[in-house]
This record gives C-alpha cells, sequence and structure tokens, in this order.
C-alpha cells in the first residue's frame, strides 16, 4: 500500500520536534481524519535555517511531515512556499488517493509557518519605523 520511501519516513521521521523561540509556527488539522500538524521554522538570510515538526496522525501523516520538512530545510522562503501536494506526494514515491489529503496538510502547515514568521518580521519593522 505504502512505498518504501513512505516507510522510511514514517519509521524514521526527519526533523521531528519543538523550536521554542521559533521564527515561525504553522499549525492545521483534518477533523475527519484526526491528523494534527505543527511546523516551526527558523529563518536566516530569508532562507529557512532549521524546520522542525510534530504530527499526531497515521502513517502517510508522518511521512508526510517528515518529506515536507526535509523539501524545506536549506530554502529561501520563496522556494520552500511553492512546495505542493503533489510534489510531496511524488517525492514519497506516491500515496494512496485516499491519503493525498495528508500532504495537503503537509504543505499547508509550512505555507502557515512561513505566513507567521512575514507577518510578525512585518510587524517588528513597522513598530521600528
Amino acid at each position: 500500500m505504502y512505498s518504501e520511501t513512505v516507510m522510511e519516513h514514517f519509521g524514521n521521521p526527519r526533523n521531528t520536534g519543538v523550536i521554542e523561540d521559533a521564527d515561525g509556527v504553522g499549525e492545521v488539522g483534518n477533523p475527519q481524519c484526526g491528523d494534527m500538524m505543527t511546523f516551526y521554522i527558523k529563518v536566516k538570510d530569508d532562507t529557512i535555517e532549521e524546520v522542525k515538526f510534530q504530527t499526531f496522525g497515521c502513517v502517510a501523516a508522518i511521512a508526510v511531515s517528515s518529506m515536507v520538512s526535509e523539501m524545506a530545510k536549506g530554502k529561501r522562503l520563496a522556494v520552500a512556499q511553492k512546495i505542493t501536494k503533489k510534489a510531496v506526494a511524488e517525492a514519497l514515491g506516491g500515496l494512496p488517493p485516499q491519503k493525498m489529503h495528508c500532504s495537503n496538510l503537509g504543505a499547508d502547515a509550512l505555507a502557515l509557518a512561513i505566513k507567521d514568521y512575514q507577518e510578525k518580521k512585518k510587524g517588528a519593522v513597522l513598530s521600528v519605523a
């Protein structure tokens, strides 16, 4: 049912945990399946220097979170924002159709973390001026 890559990321997820002083945090959930994902990012020079996640969910949700974190780490914000559900699913060697919603969650959580960072940065610039 799942590819070897999915099982590898599920069994050995990369970048798990919390960044206590994160520059951006994004959280998403799917009430129908119960999956919850939170992404934390640290940004330096417009690049994601560190990314961590916490995921409560199925095999696919955990594998997706791990893959999204790997795809985003070290990338400029503009590049990381373009990570799509299709790209995540392809990087994992495919997902069963009924699990594709999991790849949406990963990309969405990352996008929300980036948006959170950008809003905080914009607010900091406005308060200094």
